[in-house]
């Protein structure tokens, strides 16, 4: 019979192998799929964020093994599409999603990472938009867009399932492809729009994306966006219709609105408690308006907010029928994408990769964009396969984040029995957080590889791959091979 203690163990760490299984079709070979699956528990049991060399720690491995490692990021047996693909279904058995009708929610947004690889491709000065005077304007780095998934946690609150992110900044590779991130950000939902199946998505995003580069193709798809406008935008009202008709093409738009006019009468505003998610005891105002946007072509839905901390702000939506409450709550919601992007940096080191390109060309501090159209093609192949195997250490931490999740909101118990440490603010009646499931899948690890069956995948790469000099002494190999 097992001890409480050690059918957690295997509960946790079953359950990730289960879920890996739903990934297999992504890779083209078997002995794939087994370093995947052996670089996805590296990602949440390795204790430290130095690389791929922390994979290597975090499962006691042979000093062989980290080649082997780098050779799975490079590997187009790893095929992104069918991996994006089959992780956003697999996403959507295990989470309950936030939806509005039959929209699906998700998070838009980007995320600069600071990385000064003088020999790392897509690396650029960036400019950081931070209230924060320790922090610098312009960092090097890589851009990435990433998209979340909101879903249903404990105690009725929400969190942000990562589905995957794409670099798209750095790199021209023909000087005729006017493509702007907003274009490439469309083409990013378009996959996962693929793989959600019939459902459209109501994305949540911010200011940046209130454009109609990103309405028109959302749009196009049954798709709808909700997002915050600048407090200088203008808007206007349905042209009257000419008593006599006229010449021409009818008149669209009417007179012109300045939004932040509308903001002053504040008897034509409604007040209501806070619908935002941990706001309590906070009451704000709002006013709906639908009129026409010229980015959008078309009428959209304006809710004006007066917040008493945060201030005034115009939300936008191009889903005519969302009451303004739903407007406001989503947009309150759309910091979770926001707290992954933290746990993604200091838990799971997401972008903790050091895959340098041997025979680039240095880049040069404060550079922009690296311009390929006049290298040779060989090159230019080099810069992509280093770009993929940037873009599969993505996609894997996505796969590892979002099974840290799963773990926390669907297994809580099991994870908070496993955690054999202390918080100062540790409460064991609530969900636990990415970090403390990745503490508790560390310690249970070592109980896993002595009571999971010898054909158990994960324990078998592992105990394949030890290194007895680096295990510890009371784990001994004689013990893990019986």
């Amino acid at each position: 019979m097992l001890s409480d203690m050690q059918e957690d163990a295997m509960t946790l760490w079953s359950e990730i192998l289960r879920c890996l299984s739903a990934l297999r079709p992504a890779c083209t070979r078997g002995r794939t799929f087994a370093w995947m699956a052996l670089v996805v528990a590296g990602f949440v049991a390795r204790p430290d964020l130095a690389g791929v060399t922390s994979f290597v720690r975090a499962g006691w491995l042979k000093e062989e093994v980290y080649r082997r490692l780098l050779a799975l990021f490079h590997s187009s047996a790893l095929r992104l599409p069918d991996l994006t693909r089959a992780w956003v279904r697999l996403v959507l058995a295990l989470f309950q999603p936030v939806t509005v009708g039959d929209h699906v929610v998700c998070l838009a947004d980007g995320w600069k990472v600071p990385k000064e690889g003088k020999k790392m491709p897509a690396v650029r000065s960036l400019h950081v938009e931070s209230t924060n005077n320790t922090k610098p304007a312009f960092i090097m780095g890589p851009s990435f867009q990433a998209v979340s998934l909101l879903v249903q946690a404990g105690r009725g609150g929400v969190a942000a399932v990562p589905l995957t992110a794409r670099i798209h900044e750095g790199v021209v590779w023909c000087n005729a492809n006017r493509r702007t991130l907003l274009d490439k950000l469309a083409a990013l939902l378009g996959e996962v729009a693929t793989a959600v199946g019939a459902r459209p998505l109501l994305l949540v995003a911010d200011a940046y994306y209130a454009s109609g580069k990103l309405v028109a193709p959302l749009r196009a798809g049954g798709h709808h966006l909700i997002t915050r406008v600048r407090i200088n935008a203008v808007a206007y009202r349905k042209a009257a219709r000419p008593p006599r008709p006229r010449s021409g093409r009818p008149r669209l738009y009417g007179p012109k609105v300045h939004l932040r006019r509308l903001l002053r009468d504040s008897s034509l505003f409604i007040s209501t408690p806070s619908p935002v998610y941990g706001e309590k005891n906070v009451v704000l105002e709002y006013r709906c308006l639908d009129l026409l946007w010229r980015p959008a072509r078309g009428l959209v839905r304006f809710v004006l907010v007066k917040h008493p901390t945060r201030g005034n702000l115009i939300l936008m939506t191009t889903h005519l029928e969302l009451e303004p409450l739903q407007v406001i709550k989503l947009y309150g919601d759309r910091f979770k994408i926001e707290v992954g992007f933290k746990q993604a940096k200091y838990t799971l080191g997401a972008q903790a990769y050091h895959f340098w390109m041997a025979d680039m060309k240095p880049i040069r501090k404060r550079s922009g964009d690296q311009h390929l159209h006049h290298e040779s093609a060989r090159y230019r192949q080099h810069v992509q396969r280093k770009l993929d195997a940037y873009h599969r250490h993505a996609s894997l931490a996505c796969v590892s984040h979002g099974l840290l999740l799963h773990l926390a909101i669907n297994f809580p118990d099991a994870v908070w029995r496993s955690f054999r440490s202390w918080m100062r603010t540790m409460d064991t009646t609530a969900v636990p957080s990415e970090h403390v499931v990745a503490e508790s899948l560390r310690m249970d690890l070592p109980e896993y590889l002595l009571r999971a069956p010898i054909a158990d995948l994960l324990r078998k790469m592992i105990v394949d791959n030890i290194d007895p000099n680096q295990a510890p002494r009371w784990l001994t190999i004689e013990e893990i091979a019986a």
